[in-house]
């Protein structure tokens, strides 16, 4: 990785999570203000279903945007998207440490993993219990990510000085 590259990584990096931020804010105060009502019920749980989604991409992002300008590009097989949260918990000799634990990994799998139902289903086959499950571990897991990122940002302003 070119030296010079490293702040505008860092930017960037900075940048997506910010937006992960508010978006979890944002899961968090819409998950509590669900209707009684089934049918609008439904049409929350839809919009909570997208915005869980919209979390994992947005960490996957991150992880591409280190994947090219660290690792050499993102994997290139079916699989791409498991093997690349995978490599963010290696650390890579000679390269970078780990970007996220293997917990972090293990907890971002199943928002992986629901991301591709939400991609392959319609809105009103949400699977309501899974996506609370998985409202109710967000703040947990986006706190550990949060403290790891922020770690390996500060392993690149030490790479770049």
């Amino acid at each position: 990785m070119k030296r010079q590259r490293i702040p505008d990584l860092i930017s960037e990096i900075k940048d997506e999570f910010n937006i992960i931020g508010i978006l979890v804010s944002d899961i968090k105060e819409t998950s509590n203000e669900l209707p009684k009502s089934q049918k609008k019920k439904r049409i929350y749980e839809e919009s909570l279903a997208l915005k869980l989604h919209n979390f994992y991409t947005g960490c996957e992002r991150i992880f591409q945007k280190i994947a090219d300008d660290i690792n050499g590009g993102v994997p290139h097989s079916i699989d791409w998207h498991k093997r690349l949260l995978k490599s963010m918990s290696l650390e890579i000799e000679k390269i970078r440490p780990s970007v996220i634990s293997k917990e972090t990994a293990k907890a971002l799998e199943e928002y992986l993993a629901f991301r591709h139902v939400v991609r392959n289903i319609y809105g009103f086959e949400i699977d309501s219990e899974r996506l609370h499950r998985l409202i109710e571990k967000l703040d947990g897991t986006y706190k550990m990510m949060k403290k790891e990122i922020d770690a390996f940002v500060d392993f690149l302003r030490e790479l770049s000085e």
